[in-house]
């Protein structure tokens, strides 16, 4: 019951956020698709994810997003509002994108699962969690691209800087 609570709020404070035309507003709504999809991840005892989920996208890209709208959402008086252009293409990729979602997850055959035939009984109740499985992982196994990738994200960072600094010479 839980997860279709979650997921209500979701696609409905998604739709909201696309909808919208008020940027802060949108800002607000998309904190809301995140925390909820954060809880559906809880709920399906993806605790790695759903802490992942808190952390980078609500606890720094979100706010770095709401930042920048409310620190520049007035220009010139005027408050900035988005526009509503191409809705009929937008409807039209939408739906069509539902349907073969739809189609896929249908043709899928989930019923099969074994998990879902025992549907009674609760499956997950001995599940531990994930994290410290992960963490020794990464740490062993895959020690080289974890450390690549955190390169390759520190020369992006320090290039963002470069390109971000003023190059008159005075």
């Amino acid at each position: 019951m839980l997860f279709y609570i979650f997921a209500a709020i979701a696609v409905l404070s998604g739709a909201y956020m696309v909808l919208t035309r008020n940027l802060l507003y949108a800002g607000f709504s998309l904190l809301l698709t995140l925390l909820s999809v954060a809880a559906i991840y809880v709920l399906l005892f993806a605790d790695f994810v759903a802490v992942t989920q808190l952390m980078v996208y609500i606890g720094g890209v979100l706010v770095l997003i709401l930042f920048g709208i409310m620190l520049s959402s007035r220009v010139h008086d005027k408050s900035v509002m988005s526009e509503n252009t191409n809705v009929g293409w937008g409807i039209t990729i939408s739906l069509l994108t539902l349907i073969g979602l739809s189609y896929t997850i249908w043709q899928a055959g989930f019923s099969s699962l074994p998990w879902i035939q025992q549907a009674g009984t609760d499956v997950l109740a001995g599940q531990k969690s994930t994290v410290q499985l992960i963490g020794v992982k990464l740490m062993t196994d895959f020690v080289l691209p974890f450390e690549i990738a955190s390169l390759l994200l520190l020369i992006a960072l320090m290039g963002a800087a470069y390109i971000a600094t003023d190059k008159q010479k005075v």
